[in-house]
């Protein structure tokens, strides 16, 4: 399962990136105007930031909503750095820019996928990656696994390439939750990775080891 955070904070990125376990970045126009990113050529140098950070996968989104800009844009974007994804809204133009884009070798990921339909229109188009927002489902009682494991499934059917990425993951339970049905990729806050570090028990067997060796150390100088 590959770790991807969603962010655009160029810290969280870099100290994921320095624990070894990350895969990727995943960021939209919110989460750049959380950082005060605006104006292009702002944002293209925020993305060429992000990707001189990591390895590879940076999803960059368009802003546009017809088939006309989104593949502007998405060629523009391609263009900042070869670790660019070009973020694709799921809507009929979206579909059309999907396949344009693919077609020439720009790798998509198809985001706001709600249904499994979504998902297969995203694949048979060409698309990367889709991005099921399972958090958002779960807000309005919904299965945000269930959806997950349904889109895995699918494909595993009919031998799609296109990996199934959980987006809008709250917490360390969705995290484990998609591992456990089959998810490609999880993307989520630096917290939530930083969460699957935790648990009491663990800290009280560090302080317990800790404490014994401070002992034995105590005794061997006094025997001394």
């Amino acid at each position: 399962m590959k770790f991807f955070i969603d962010t655009a904070n160029l810290q969280e990125i870099r100290e994921a990136q320095d624990l070894g376990v990350l895969d990727g970045v995943t960021t939209n126009p919110s989460l750049m105007a959380k950082e005060g990113i605006s104006g292009d050529e702002q944002v293209k140098a925020h993305y060429k930031a992000i990707c001189d950070s990591v390895d590879n996968n940076v999803s960059a989104e368009v802003i546009g909503t017809n088939y006309e800009s989104m593949i502007e844009e998405g060629e523009i974007l391609a263009q900042i750095d070869n670790k660019i994804v070009v973020k694709i809204p799921m809507i009929k133009d979206g579909v059309k820019a999907i396949k344009y884009l693919s077609n020439r070798g720009i790798r998509v990921n198809c985001t706001l996928i709600f249904t499994a339909g979504q998902a297969l229109l995203a694949a048979k188009a060409g698309a990367s990656y889709v991005s099921p927002f399972m958090g958002r489902l779960d807000d309005i009682a919904s299965d945000g696994v269930a959806l997950i494991q349904q889109i895995v499934h699918i494909y595993e059917n009919y031998g799609f390439t296109t990996e199934v990425l959980a987006a809008s993951i709250r917490h360390t339970m969705h995290l484990i939750q998609c591992a456990e049905v089959g998810a490609d990729v999880a993307t989520c806050p630096y917290k939530v990775i930083m969460g699957l570090l935790n648990h009491p028990l663990t800290d009280k067997g560090l302080a317990k080891f800790l404490e014994d060796h401070q002992k034995a150390q105590q005794a061997a100088h006094v025997a001394g």
